[in-house]
């Protein structure tokens, strides 16, 4: 047998491999339906978390590539899921229960900002930059999935910590809190601010 004939088959072979586990990685997200860790995946394929990494990018560029297919794989903080492409939600709700909708008011926003940039955070420190009372837009954002419980600070009373979820991320579009965008001192200040608009139109209320 050749040398060049020899080449083909393994150039063949390893082929082979990669759709293989591609095909483990489309099984696996789509059975979990939630983000799974690379580390996992690679455990899966019995290969390295770098393989791995390199084999779902190469699936996502061929799942964006590809307009036919309803279906996007999005990274999520060195996990990874797969999820509808956002131009199928008008063929999605003819037939299942519309996506839940977030009402997130300025000041829930506002307090959303904090936690993202501040976490851990606790509802003491949101209320000192806002000046405000916090416990609505907390609990509103806790109940939309945008915020969690993550542990408690050791200091007297233990006060709860909250920071941002992988539904957060997957809301605002990105793979992880190094891609927000930078807050000035600035706009710390414009947040402020707004929180003594707020109380103060209550007030007059």
């Amino acid at each position: 047998m050749s040398e060049e004939i020899i080449e083909i088959e393994n150039e063949t072979e390893e082929i082979v491999e990669v759709e293989n586990k591609e095909a483990v990685i489309e099984a696996v997200l789509f059975a979990m339906g939630n983000s799974v860790e690379y580390k996992k995946l690679a455990e899966v394929l019995n290969t390295s978390v770098e393989e791995t990494i390199s084999i779902v990018k190469a699936m996502q560029e061929k799942y964006n590539a590809d307009e036919n297919r309803g279906v996007s794989i999005v990274e999520l903080e060195g996990a990874v899921q797969m999820c509808s492409k956002a131009e199928m939600y008008d063929h999605l709700v003819k037939i299942a229960t519309v996506p839940k909708r977030y009402s997130l008011t300025d000041a829930v926003l506002e307090t959303l900002s904090i936690v993202a940039y501040k976490q851990p955070v606790t509802r003491i420190e949101i209320e000192k930059i806002r000046g405000v009372n916090c416990d609505h837009a907390v609990n509103k954002l806790v109940e939309y999935g945008l915020i969690a419980e993550i542990g408690r600070l050791d200091a007297p009373g233990r006060p709860l910590l909250f920071g941002t979820t992988e539904e957060f991320l997957r809301s605002f579009g990105v793979k992880s809190l190094e891609e927000l965008p930078t807050v000035t001192p600035d706009r710390i200040e414009e947040f402020k601010k707004e929180a003594a608009e707020e109380m103060q139109l209550k007030l007059d209320i």
